[in-house]
């Protein structure tokens, strides 16, 4: 029996249709391009010029940054009177190209700056007390210059301010009930600019840097700074964090991007190596799916030193020991995760009945804390609820990580059950919790009613958001070529899904690898391969097709054509 799709296919608004039509014509566009544009609020020349152009000079002034003046003038004094500055960093993507920004750009400053990384399983995330005093024990600081971490650590600021330690935070995270007393918090969250509020930890360190900078300058000092290089992190930490790719993200992305293709860094080049990427076509996908995973996967088992020390690395041979150990590092991650997702599957799969259960609970004992992140990301894609994922340490305490599903906020979710948890936080999506010691059941329960309260009664199925429906005759290279003025893709700027209707398929189907479907379909006198990743198991429907797609470039043979990457199908239906 065909399997149907399970999605619910949501088209995209475009209600200005002599907007579109004049973007069409003045910047040379196909309309369904320019339609897209329109329902993504570039409603106007100028912003969909700067949308297809961003420059760099569109960048924002850094005092627009909270405590920005403070700060500089802190690091300024530090560098004058050779204080000893750390730079306190994370073991994610973010965390160590932010490290590696600041601690790089203070050195050509002329500070006496050495970097800093908590170790995720013994100190937990970002200012913790116990990162802190080991911070102070190594290395004897007179200022601590947090990236991506510490707005709410009041009592590691506290207690570094009772050892003659100031604190400088960086950062981007939501605000919390409280605020720590540093001597300036530069978060955009506390500022009034909706743009800045997008940016990555390492888009807030990189606009301290030009805050640094331009303050030396207008203090007369003699700075031969080019910020411009260092754009290969910021757009690795950007895309690797999951931010919206749009604003000055979108600009310092696609520039960094560029800078990426070209690097001279002998780590990256050997990253790129291990991870057999073709340097000259690194994208968005490559920095989120190749990249970022392996910088990422030292600091999920434990310390994230290897992937900073690859980053700052400028001798080729000690690049290539690094990034081998950090593809291993990677395919140990791997192994963990699948063997976590087998867990937890069966164990919900046994017990999920979607009619009781809206937001799922589940834990093991010896579950790697830095892997759960991504397991529970499996989940949700297996079961389209929010999913709690928890490790239980040997001292009855669990640590957690929280994804969630389009309209309902984990954080609130996990308000609501704070009498179970010593700490929790994130945003809206992704957040991290700590369970009290023996309340993982009740907390299962208390989450699980807090998910009823916001989705009972709601159709919980995908939702399939599609840009818009075009016939297979409009799919040609300069349609492509036009599309691909979009890019980079991500979050907040996704690759645009097209739906075309009443397609027939003119070959037989084919299974790859007993996991992906493939099909040849055409619509009058073009036709297709359209490939379905992991759409072995879909039954095909008799009769035309609707099916949902990406349009991508296929390089096989030494030859380039265009092809079809499937979202959905079904059996073809009237347009609406």
């Amino acid at each position: 029996m065909p399997v149907a799709s399970n999605k619910l296919w949501r088209f995209e608004a475009t209600e200005n249709a002599a907007a579109a039509q004049e973007l069409a014509n003045v910047l040379s566009l196909p309309l369904p391009i320019a339609r897209v544009l329109i329902a993504r609020g570039h409603t106007d020349l100028d912003s969909a010029d700067l949308f297809l152009q961003p420059r760099l000079s569109r960048i924002g002034a850094p005092e627009e940054l909270p405590d920005m003046a403070e700060a500089a003038k802190r690091i300024w004094d530090a560098v004058d009177a050779r204080e000893r500055v750390v730079v306190f960093g994370d073991y994610d993507v973010d965390g160590i190209t932010s490290t590696a920004l600041m601690v790089q750009v203070l050195r050509k400053l002329g500070a006496d700056v050495v970097p800093f990384l908590p170790h995720r399983i013994e100190e937990g995330y970002g200012l913790s007390l116990e990162a802190l005093r080991r911070c102070i024990e190594d290395h004897n600081p007179r200022l601590i210059v947090t990236v991506d971490c510490g707005t709410g650590s009041v009592a590691a600021v506290e207690e570094a301010a009772k050892r003659g330690v100031d604190v400088i935070i960086t950062d981007h995270h939501q605000l919390g009930d409280a605020l720590a007393l540093a001597r300036a918090v530069v978060n955009p969250k506390r500022g009034e600019n909706e743009d800045l509020k997008q940016l990555a930890g390492v888009g807030v360190a990189f606009k301290l840097c030009h805050g640094l900078v331009k303050y030396g300058r207008d203090q007369r000092r003699a700075i031969d700074v080019d910020l411009k290089p260092f754009l290969e992190w910021v757009a690795l930490g950007t895309i690797a964090d999951v931010v919206p790719l749009v604003g000055e993200n979108r600009i310092l992305s696609a520039h960094g991007l560029q800078r990426l293709r070209e690097t001279a860094s002998p780590g990256l080049n050997a990253l790129f190596e291990v991870a057999g990427i073709r340097k000259k076509e690194i994208g968005a996908y490559h920095v989120g799916f190749q990249i970022g995973p392996r910088l990422n996967a030292a600091g999920r088992l434990g310390g994230a030193e290897a992937a900073l020390e690859l980053l700052l690395c400028s001798e080729i041979g000690r690049a290539r020991v690094l990034a081998q150990t950090l593809d291993q590092a990677n395919r140990e991650r791997q192994d963990a995760e699948t063997e976590i997702v087998a867990a937890a599957l069966g164990e919900l799969e046994s017990r999920f009945d979607p009619a009781r259960d809206f937001g799922l609970v589940v834990a093991g004992e010896g579950w790697s804390p830095g892997v759960i992140g991504i397991v529970a990301s499996r989940l949700v894609q297996r079961f389209h609820r929010p999913v709690v994922v928890i490790s239980m340490l040997e001292n009855g305490v669990g640590r957690g990580s929280c994804r969630s599903i389009e309209g309902f906020d984990v954080v609130a979710g996990l308000k609501a059950c704070s009498e179970h948890l010593s700490k929790f936080g994130g945003h809206a999506m992704a957040a991290g919790l700590e369970l009290k010691e023996g309340h993982c059941d009740a907390f299962a329960e208390a989450f699980n009613r807090a998910a009823e309260s916001v989705l009972g009664g709601k159709d919980l199925r995908p939702i399939l958001r599609i840009d818009g429906r075009i016939s297979l005759d409009e799919v040609d290279r300069a349609f492509f070529e036009a599309q691909e003025r979009m890019r980079p893709f991500g979050m907040g700027n996704p690759g645009p899904i097209w739906a075309a209707s009443g397609v027939r398929i003119v070959s037989e189907p084919r299974i790859l690898k007993e996991e992906h479907l493939k099909l040849v379909v055409a619509s009058g006198a073009r036709q297709f391969d359209a490939m379905g990743w992991g759409m072995a198991e879909r039954g095909i429907p008799r009769g035309p097709l609707d099916i949902a797609f990406r349009i991508k470039e296929d390089h096989f043979g030494g030859q380039s054509r265009l092809m079809l990457e499937m979202q959905d199908f079904r059996s073809a239906e009237k347009c609406d």
